[in-house]
């Protein structure tokens, strides 16, 4: 089962230019922000900014879902026929994240946030 679609990721190849763009668009300051990675909250959507998104194989955007058991549900995509283009880590405060590629080249990606915030 998911909470849905709240978080999107875009790799980014300047971070500073970005990240004016997106305070731009958005209208706040950003809640992280470090030189690995730039996260805004607007109207319950979390949207970041990767500067090592290309890197890791992000070829646009990436949805994320937030879901209670990302290794299952990683599974279950894996399962499915998906191809793993980042197996779970913890990104901070036991925030877990995954994302693979569907049969379509279309990016998803997994959430799992630490117990105290689900």
């Amino acid at each position: 089962m998911t909470a849905g679609l709240k978080t999107i990721i875009y790799p980014v190849k300047d971070l500073a230019r970005a990240k004016a763009l997106f305070g731009a668009l958005l209208g706040v300051e950003p809640y992280a922000d470090e030189p690995y990675y730039v996260g805004f909250k607007d109207a319950g959507q979390d949207v970041g900014l990767d500067p090592n998104g290309h890197a890791k194989g992000m070829t646009g955007p990436v949805p994320y879902w937030h879901v209670t058991d990302i290794r299952s549900r990683l599974s279950a995509l894996l399962n499915a026929g998906a191809e793993p283009l980042q197996d779970v880590q913890d990104v901070g405060g036991g925030r877990l994240i995954a994302f693979v590629k569907d049969a379509d080249g279309n990016l998803i990606g997994l959430i799992q946030e630490p117990a105290a915030h689900q």
